[in-house]
């Protein structure tokens, strides 16, 4: 049987620092506009009770990935571990998997006519190393392991929000210990 890691998010302790974003744009060398790993805050309720939530998003490593699906060179491939790769040889730029991806994961990267992502820092996981949002994150709001693992530590975390695709569609490697009001609807993208 496959194995598959997958992350695991705790919402209730995330600040909305951005150490997380800032330490995977750096270590992927990033340009602007090009954000592999993504904190947004959104805003619910209304004075004088709003209520503020950050969401940590990268690609999920979904067991069954659209990416992938959409991807005709299948330069987007799943390795052992579960990790969804990308394989910049055969990449042609097409942006199917642009298209594909219900979480707009995959980017177009202009300057070299291909997309690019996450892969989950493989080659630190390679070398028996934590992805480098993880270390980052001064609240120790991230990890990575194997998801079966995960779920026996975090026990019953959801991957269903109201501000993310219905997990059915692609099963993504991911669990999230959500803030009650991150599972209401209503909430709104708050630009800070």
């Amino acid at each position: 049987m496959m194995s598959q890691y997958g992350f695991y998010f705790d919402m209730t302790s995330c600040i909305g620092c951005r150490t997380c974003q800032v330490s995977c744009k750096d270590k992927n060398d990033l340009k602007v506009g090009t954000i592999f790993r993504r904190v947004k805050a959104f805003e619910t309720g209304s004075y004088p009770q709003p209520g503020i939530f950050h969401y940590s998003s990268t690609c999920n490593h979904c067991e069954s990935p659209k990416c992938v699906e959409g991807c005709p060179t299948q330069a987007l491939h799943k390795l052992e571990n579960g990790i969804v790769d990308h394989d910049k040889t055969k990449c042609i730029g097409c942006r199917y998997c642009t298209w594909s991806c219900p979480y707009g994961v995959p980017q177009f990267i202009e300057e070299l006519g291909q997309i690019s992502k996450c892969n989950m820092c493989k080659d630190l996981i390679e070398k028996g190393e934590n992805p480098v949002c993880v270390d980052a994150c001064p609240m120790r709001a991230l990890e990575w392991g194997e998801l079966e693992d995960l779920k026996a530590k975090h026990g019953d975390s959801v991957s269903e929000l109201p501000l993310l695709p219905v997990s059915s569609v692609t099963k993504p490697a991911l669990l999230i210990k959500a803030k009650n009001i991150a599972k209401q609807k209503g909430f709104r993208e708050k630009e800070i």
